[in-house]
């Protein structure tokens, strides 16, 4: 087995581990930071929404165009008097887009963009965009959202516990939160592609989520039954056994999207690729992080402060006080949750067994048979 296959199996067995749980207020600290930050961005900076949001004209060159985006731009700018944004095809043609032009205003950008790129006009294709059709989307994809996240909590109510619906909720917003704030930082342009790469984020951080809440509603069942474990510390075996797997996942689902963000947006310049990728980039990245360090400390929180998990909390403490020179205490927490394992069970046998003993057996006896 390999290194990290036995650092997982180790993880899911309890023998290793690292106490989240424990530093959750670090977490905490570290997620408010992050949030803040983002919501200043979108406060001063706001969205860079694109052509659909706002209403505009795209010009699509013809083929082989030697002018350089940069010049591009110039032309556009100089033409329209709007900002414009520019993109190199993989064909050599332009596709240039310009916010807050009607049609009178887009014959005249027309003719002026042939004359500096020296093409003809008639080559030139135009369309225009409504901002009612992206307003359209916008409205749709956000009434989607809100349906959604309700639907989420009463399914994570009914299936596991009200707490635990509240601990994804919060983690979810925290992944939108987080995932616009960027777009509103580094400046990209929000389309219809960035709305559906933000809904594509939301299931995936729900799944991570719902398998730590899964194997946490395992363990804990008859947890009060028990005087070695609180509900802390079998939460925080849950996030340990499920780390491996969670860590995994993530790198595996970061990979190809860190090959349209970093390759094909940013060194083959295809610009059109950021919009989606970099909403799956950074909320694939946030769902880990909240699926592992807010939404199960934070369930555990809130589970802390029932009474029968205070009352649990005093006995473990109590037990742990008094057993200083006792019996090691099992490593495995998930265990306490369900039955202890006899104290005289045989060990397991572990190597090869010895048959130099058994091949002697036998010599020297008679067979047994009768004569």
């Amino acid at each position: 087995m390999s290194k990290l296959g036995t650092l997982s199996a180790r993880l899911h067995r309890g023998e290793v581990g690292y106490d989240f749980v424990k530093n959750r207020k670090i977490w905490y600290g570290i997620s408010v930071l992050i949030t803040i930050t983002a919501i200043v961005g979108l406060v001063v900076r706001g969205l860079n929404m694109g052509i659909e949001f706002q209403g505009g004209a795209v010009f699509t060159t013809p083929k082989h165009m030697t002018t350089s985006v940069s010049q591009a731009e110039t032309y556009a700018e100089d033409a329209s008097g709007h900002d414009a944004i520019v993109q190199k095809l993989g064909d050599g043609s332009l596709r240039i887009q310009i916010a807050g032009i009607d049609t009178a205003k887009s014959d005249e950008i027309k003719e002026a963009l042939s004359k500096d790129l020296k093409v003809d006009p008639e080559k030139i294709n135009a369309d225009l965009v409504g901002p009612s059709w992206g307003e359209q989307i916008a409205n749709k994809a956000w009434e989607g959202l809100a349906i959604f996240m309700i639907l989420v909590v009463i399914y994570l109510a009914i299936a596991f516990e009200w707490r635990m619906a509240l601990a994804a909720l919060v983690a979810l917003i925290h992944d939108i939160t987080i995932t616009t704030g960027i777009y509103a930082l580094v400046g990209f342009e929000v389309t219809p592609g960035t709305v559906i790469g933000l809904l594509t984020i939301l299931g995936y951080s729900l799944y991570d989520t719902v398998v730590v809440f899964d194997s946490l509603k395992e363990q804990t069942k008859g947890i009060t039954k028990q005087n070695r474990w609180t509900y802390s510390d079998v939460a925080n075996q849950s996030i340990n056994g499920t780390l491996m797997r969670s860590i995994n996942t993530t790198v595996v689902a970061l990979l190809p999207v860190a090959g349209l963000l970093f390759i094909g947006g940013g060194l083959l310049g295809a610009g059109m690729l950021n919009d989606i990728s970099l909403s799956l980039f950074v909320g694939l990245a946030a769902g880990a992080y909240s699926s592992i360090f807010i939404a199960t400390p934070l369930v555990a929180d809130l589970k802390e402060r029932e009474p029968q998990m205070k009352a649990l909390r005093k006995r473990v403490l109590a037990k742990r006080a008094q057993a200083e020179q006792g019996t090691p205490e099992d490593p495995a927490p998930g265990r306490a949750a369900g039955q202890d394992e006899p104290e005289d069970a045989a060990p397991a046998v572990v190597g090869p067994r010895d048959q130099s003993a058994s091949r002697g057996r036998g010599r020297g006896r008679t067979s047994g048979r009768r004569r």
